[in-house]
């Protein structure tokens, strides 16, 4: 997704309209930042950041005579997750429609505030979205969002920095340490890569490529949480980077910071392992090395015949509770991003990946060629398959709390380096069952 900046679970955003008073039941023509075409139409207020998103709610309303899209951008991320939490204490002030991130989803559900769309049709268009991003989605038979755009991840590399050093892109993690060695062996200016401490999302999907399954959560039983956060696999991956940080054979530097975002592209960082919304993020930063040669290529694997797919980031279309009519509301959380029109708009304009399975599985889409990887089709080398392997993950009701608590070990261990990471994580461990059981939660196995 092209930005210069970032929501905490790793969707790039690009600032929009301010927040105005567009909110449940009360949208007016006057509140909207878009065009309303129909005025005699039902309206249905939207909150959502994704660049370039008045083109698809022009798109969408030109095509609705029923239904008319109001349009308010209230803040990226969590700016906008505090305005909603501040809606639903107040009982009013929340839009009819909410673009939420995958992870946050289970966080508003438990509180009430979303509506489940298995009542209003969402079984309708199931069929319509992978098994992975149907699952993030869903919590037992409850649909709280219809899936919009996800988080495949890979390995953009610059294909200069390696040549230059006679390394091959790795393809596991073993050949990707040893790559990291040789590049400082052989007085490389920068590092293979960057092992961000505020990676959350990113530290836990590489996580999940090891076998970890953090939680255990059905909204049918919302008080009962399963909680396993200090596996083996867990622990052996955060014991891989520890182990390289040592070394200074990878950075630690907090991501989305212009230091950060300076580093990728001057040739301090040879890899960036990133999500399908990597290549937008980068193509919209300023001050590229010049001469910079990208490529793209599959994530590194624990075990090459064994491919295990992960994902960092996704988000999605709520109702919420607080909706006057559900069923309007339930129609464009279903059906804006569900034209090949709009995934166009979404796909070049804004460098979002569909979940949207016409588009994602279309011809158009996969032989897409990028010219800031030199032509190469990223689609269908990388990020379709990646997609098509990921089988979903089940968030906490707390996953904020969580991420911040896990953002605070890994500082611990590759940072402050007072820590080594197996016991790291099972200080996580602990501090996450204190807080469940006193909040209400009943632990499980």
């Amino acid at each position: 997704m092209k930005s210069k900046v970032i929501a905490g679970a790793g969707i790039a955003v690009v600032a929009a309209a301010a927040l105005t008073g567009c909110s449940g039941g009360g949208a007016t023509a006057e509140s909207c930042t878009n065009k309303i075409v129909n005025p005699d139409a039902t309206q249905v207020s939207v909150w959502a950041w994704y660049p370039s998103f008045e083109e698809v709610v022009d798109l969408f309303n030109e095509k609705h005579d029923d239904v008319q899209i109001c349009w308010t951008n209230a803040g990226q991320g969590n700016d906008e997750y505090t305005k909603f939490s501040t809606a639903i204490e107040s009982g009013s002030g929340a839009p009819d429609v909410i673009m939420l991130e995958s992870e946050v989803l289970s966080s508003f559900a438990i509180r009430d505030s979303l509506v489940d769309l298995s009542e209003y049709g969402a079984g309708d268009v199931k069929d319509d979205y992978t098994e992975g991003a149907w699952k993030d989605v869903s919590s037992g038979d409850a649909v709280y969002a219809i899936p919009v755009d996800g988080g495949p991840m890979g390995m953009l590399y610059r294909q200069d920095i390696l040549d230059e050093y006679g390394i091959k892109p790795p393809t596991t993690w073993d050949e990707f340490a040893a790559a990291a060695q040789k590049l400082k062996d052989e007085g490389a200016p920068g590092v293979l890569a960057n092992f961000p401490p505020n990676g959350r999302a990113f530290t836990q999907a590489l996580f999940a490529q090891a076998g970890s399954v953090p939680f255990t959560y059905d909204s049918a039983s919302p008080q009962e949480i399963g909680i396993d956060v200090a596996d083996q696999g867990s622990k052996d991956v955060l014991a891989f980077w520890q182990d390289l940080a040592d070394k200074g054979l990878v950075a630690v530097d907090e991501a989305f910071t212009a230091d950060y975002n300076t580093k990728l592209v001057d040739g301090s960082y040879a890899i960036y392992v990133a999500a399908a919304w990597g290549p937008g993020y980068l193509q919209g930063l300023e001050g590229s090395d010049e001469g910079a040669v990208w490529r793209a290529a599959p994530v590194p694997q624990w075990d090459a015949a064994n491919p295990v797919q992960i994902n960092w980031g996704g988000s999605t279309f709520a109702v919420t509770s607080q909706a006057d009519d559900k069923e309007a509301a339930a129609t464009v959380a279903k059906e804006i991003f569900g034209t090949e029109e709009a995934w166009k708009i979404g796909i070049e304009k804004a460098a979002l990946f569909p979940l949207w399975k016409p588009i994602l599985e279309s011809d158009y889409f996969r032989d897409l060629e990028y010219p800031f990887f030199g032509g190469q089709q990223i689609n269908k080398d990388v990020f379709l398959p990646a997609a098509s392997g990921y089988s979903g993950f089940t968030f906490s009701p707390f996953q904020n709390y969580a991420y911040d608590q896990l953002q605070e070990e890994v500082t611990a261990v590759v940072v402050d380096k007072n820590k080594d990471a197996a016991p790291a994580l099972d200080d996580l461990q602990a501090t996450l069952e204190k807080y469940a059981t006193e909040q209400g939660f009943t632990l499980t196995d």
